[in-house]
């Protein structure tokens, strides 16, 4: 009996088990839905939110509808398309596909139990997701169990959508509104693809399918809000800008939360088919920059016209869209039907700080610290710069400046007079608003301090070194600056009495276990300290920031691409170098052999010559004579044999022989 119970709960656990496809696993929003789904269990939403589970938001660290017991047993298994193959493969999914022809991408969804097909980030996808329920709803007589399909849609089809009471624009739509929705003109095919999804779902029990009309995603990596982290995280502005005035309600949703909705009509099917996925907020847009300027940026806003919006690089035309809506909605099939374990449901200002926490482990911002320390001239300046180059960060000089801070903060927290009238209920809001800030503030930069850096970096050289530095340094770069010779002598023997070795500043972080980077800025003989910056990077690692923008992509391919075009160039000048020396080498080397070998012909004719000379004279003297008379004898006889009788003569008229 116990066996046959145990056959039954695995078989049980093997129906329990379902393929879902995603597209485009590799996009924003469907790769945290995909995730979500590969660590939520098949069918967890159909039970009863325990009074822990309710208190989930406690621990954001952990992922909404997982089961912490079987984290990956029995969850869905994830399969999708890529958009490219330039982004690594998903971990979470079983199967990817890229650039495959439709035959088949329809075998691979005719294989998987759900469908969902994310239309909020891509317009192209809308026309495949069309293709898609088409050539699915074509294939039912072929299914041999249930199938579902789900659209994840926008609220912009909903965008010019007329009041439910024309004298209370504050009533928010819901599900039940749908039919009488209107589109943003820029989502027409949105609309179309909605309403053909409904359709084909209508009367079919294989076949079951589902619209998702989801409001603007944030959170984790940032969705369309991320072109706003990113701007405050840079702190290149003075104010985030605010498109307009900044009073239109943006209907938004955490991207879990999202993904929670979608476990949920997984799990119970429900007979409505139209579903808003929104949260509990009525945010602005003025409200979504203001609370991201005060939580990660200059904790200003500014308000621009609308055009802006266009010139904002990291944001698409649909974007900007999401981002202008004026637009109430509500959720209450969602909140009355469905047990979702919500990330956000209070949205996103109530959860700013969780959200911006997983928002820079999703982008791995993590910031860094610095502290350089060192005598004078040993370049702390010019190091510092340098590096906050290298790792964007803020370049403080001098103490003053926080001294600065916090005495003006400590100013606004201070209890002012009250004058006569009082003041405005408005001001008095904005006043105390303020100073809650500003006591914020003060607290965070004073934890700081007591923190202190990540990184120390201890530079260091001899006097002698140090003195001859500043010797050989211009008169231009020393008029005006403590390097006078009275001065940084002073200034020099005043930081070695204060850095003895039993009370430095090193000893307080070696307390905190923070080791600094030790350098000898002498021993590296580097006037530009070059070698000491490369020490430092290497040290500290790789810049925990954005990637590179557009222009500094463009800029250092062009840069590249110069160096690789100097390169080349370099390398043909050398090769033509070396070529030219060969050619002249052999050539020389050619000539030189030319003229040793005509002069050993002349030194071997010479040689000839004298060592001929003797045995002309002999010749002259003693055998031409006798073989002339010879040669006439011969002629005069005319013999048979001319060579014998000529040699016969020779012999017996040879002159020594006589």
């Amino acid at each position: 009996m116990a066996e046959e119970e145990e056959v039954a709960a695995r078989t049980e656990k093997v129906i329990r088990i379902q393929r879902v496809f995603i597209n485009l696993l590799d996009s924003y929003s469907s790769r945290n839905i995909g995730k979500f789904l590969s660590n939520s269990v098949v069918g967890a939403s159909l039970e009863e939110i325990t009074e822990e589970e309710e208190n989930h938001d406690e621990d954001k660290s952990a992922v909404p509808g997982a089961s912490s017991a079987n984290l990956k047993e029995g969850t869905f298994q994830i399969v999708g398309t890529l958009s490219t193959l330039e982004t690594p493969c998903p971990n979470f999914a079983v199967e990817t596909y890229y650039a495959i022809s439709q035959e088949d991408l329809l075998m691979h969804l005719l294989e998987c139990d759900v469908i969902i097909y994310n239309i909020t980030e891509n317009p192209q996808q809308v026309e495949e997701a069309i293709w898609a329920v088409s050539a699915l709803n074509e294939e039912i007589s072929h299914f041999q169990k249930r199938k579902m399909f789900i659209l994840v849609s926008t609220v912009m089809t909903w965008a010019r959508s007329k009041p439910l009471d024309p004298g209370d624009s504050e009533i928010p739509f819901t599900e039940e509104d749908y039919r009488r929705r209107k589109h943003h003109p820029n989502f027409l095919d949105h609309i179309n693809a909605e309403k053909l999804v409904l359709k084909f779902g209508k009367k079919v029990r294989k076949f079951a399918t589902y619209v998702v009309a989801a409001g603007l995603q944030y959170g984790m990596e940032g969705g369309i809000l991320h072109a706003f982290f990113k701007l405050a995280w840079s702190g290149e502005v003075p104010a985030l800008p605010v498109f307009g005035d900044g009073t239109n309600v943006i209907p938004a949703i955490h991207v879990l939360d999202l993904a929670g909705v979608i476990q949920n009509i997984i799990d119970h099917v429900p007979k409505f088919r139209y579903l808003v996925a929104v949260d509990e907020s009525v945010h602005t847009l003025e409200d979504f920059v203001k609370c991201i300027s005060k939580s990660t940026g200059p904790g200003k806003i500014q308000k621009v016209p609308k055009e802006n919006a266009f010139l904002t690089k990291d944001l698409t035309q649909e974007d900007i869209d999401h981002l202008l809506v004026n637009l109430r909605m509500e959720t209450l099939f969602v909140k009355e039907n469905f047990n979702i374990r919500w990330f956000a449901q209070a949205g996103f200002v109530e959860n700013i700080n969780s959200i911006l926490k997983e928002y820079k482990q999703s982008r791995r911002l993590l910031p860094i610290k610095i502290c350089i320390l060192g005598p004078p001239a040993v370049g702390k300046s010019s190091i510092a710069e340098v590096l906050s180059k290298y790792y964007k960060l803020h370049h403080i000089k001098l103490k003053d400046v926080i001294s600065e801070a916090i005495a003006k903060l400590e100013a606004i927290i201070t209890p002012k007079h009250v004058w006569e009238g009082g003041e405005e209920e408005g001001e008095e809001e904005e006043e105390a608003e303020t100073v809650e800030d500003a006591q914020e503030l003060l607290d965070g930069i004073k934890e700081n301090l007591e923190q202190n850096a990540e990184f120390v970096c201890s530079l260091d050289a001899s006097d002698e070194f140090l003195k001859e530095r500043v010797m050989n340094l211009p008169e231009s770069i020393v008029a005006g600056t403590h390097y006078s010779q009275g001065q940084f002598l002073r200034a020099l023997s005043n930081y070695r009495d204060i850095n003895t070795e039993d009370e430095t500043v090193l000893n307080y972080f070696d307390e905190l276990e923070i080791y600094p980077i030790h350098i000898d800025v002498g021993r590296l003989e580097d006037a530009q300290n070059r070698l000491a910056i490369k020490q430092l990077i290497k040290e500290i690692g790789e810049p925990r920031n954005y990637g590179l923008t557009d222009e500094e992509k463009a800029e250092e391919e062009r840069r590249a691409a110069e160096e690789r075009l100097a390169k080349e160039a370099m390398e043909e000048a050398e090769r033509q170098r070396k070529e030219a020396a060969e050619t002249a080498e052999k050539i020389a080397r050619w000539e030189e052999w030319s003229k040793r070998l005509e002069e050993v012909k002349r030194e071997e004719k010479e040689l000839l010559e004298a060592q001929s000379i003797p045995l002309r004279n002999y010749l002259m003297t003693h055998v031409m004579p006798t073989l002339m008379q010879g040669l006439n004898e011969c002629c005069k006889i005319r013999p048979e044999d001319p060579v014998d009788f000529l040699a016969e003569y020779l012999f017996k008229n040879n002159p020594e022989m006589q």
